[in-house]
């Protein structure tokens, strides 16, 4: 057999009267041939293939003396994925055929494949896999699911901040309070305002409050760490939410936004426009059934704060026990 021809599966047939005629391999040979699918066979202990159609010779090249992962991969050893302990059962009998999906190393592009067990000319098991191009189905397939996924995003994202919103904030933190309960673990949240916001819309205008706001949002993602939940739950109120965190440790966090606040002046235009927030904390207790509670109690805080002259942080009595 030469380089990258079509062996025939079977090398004759008998007829009636005990002749043999050619054209039956002949004709399964064109069959598979023509075929728009790979169809290739392999041996199970050792990996070597034993036939490819044109289709799939077309795209790999030759396959004589080659190993599959070696001719279909370009790999070198049997491939992570491989099927083959799923084609036969604890019997060594064959299985059902194996239906999966995957893309290939060597072109990129996406197959349906079909393996399974069959008897090879010489009555051995031998792998026999069916692969179907189905790239273009998987890109609208991808396609479909990264428009999806975008979507949801958006819908639980604040546009102008790239914070949550309020409904990613309660569907989030409610997830983290169910947590919490079941660890035994701590829970605070802190909320605050900013400071006067309206003078800075009146005074410079509503792009000048977006930068101002978008600058929290910053602030809120660089310093916060990968577990809490912040979010914009108003138009310049905004929350945090701090898993295994107590009364204390949240008081701290609310020092350094506070801080962070008063040092981050906006250059807007040609002015420089300070701003500043009065924060509430509270710490899950017993009482808190929903996080509502929780966030009721933190903005009970918060309002103390505001009250009080603003710019200030005010820890809600009622804590955890």
């Amino acid at each position: 057999m030469t380089s990258g021809s079509s062996p025939n599966i079977i090398s004759t047939a008998t007829i009636s009267g005990g002749e043999t005629t050619p054209s039956y391999a002949e004709g399964l040979t064109a069959i598979l041939d023509n075929l728009d699918a790979l169809v290739y066979v392999s041996t199970f202990d050792t990996y070597e293939l034993l036939y490819m159609n044109a289709y799939g010779r077309n795209i790999w090249g030759a396959f004589d003396g080659k190993k599959c992962w070696r001719a279909l991969q370009n790999g070198d050893g049997p491939c992570s994925f491989c099927t083959n302990h799923l084609l036969l059962n604890e019997k060594g009998e064959p299985n059902a055929p194996h239906v999966w999906e995957f893309q290939n190393t060597v072109d990129q592009r996406w197959y349906q494949c079909r393996d399974q067990a069959i008897r090879w000319t010489d009555g051995r098991l031998v792998r026999m896999e069916i692969a179907t191009d189905i790239t273009e189905r998987k890109q609208m397939e991808l396609a479909l699911k990264a428009a999806q996924e975008k979507a949801e995003a958006a819908a639980m994202t604040d546009e102008l901040t790239g914070l949550h919103n309020r409904r990613a904030f309660f569907q989030f933190g409610q997830q983290a309070m169910h947590q919490a309960r079941r660890q035994g673990t701590s829970l605070s949240t802190i909320m605050f305002d900013l400071d006067h916001f309206k003078l800075i819309n009146d005074g410079h205008g509503h792009e000048a409050g977006d930068a101002v706001l978008r600058r929290v949002g910053e602030l809120l993602r660089e310093k916060g760490r990968e577990s809490d939940i912040a979010a914009r739950i108003g138009g310049e109120e905004f929350a945090i939410l701090l898993p295994d965190t107590g009364s204390t440790e949240a008081t701290e966090m609310a020092q350094r936004l506070s801080l962070l606040f008063r040092k981050a002046t906006i250059a807007y235009r040609e002015n420089a426009i300070p701003f500043t927030a009065s924060f509430g904390i509270a710490t899950l207790n017993e009482q808190d059934a929903r996080l509502e509670s929780l966030l009721s109690r933190a903005d009970e805080a918060m309002y103390q704060s505001k009250k009080q002259g603003r710019d200030l942080i005010h820890l809600h009595p009622a804590t955890r026990v």
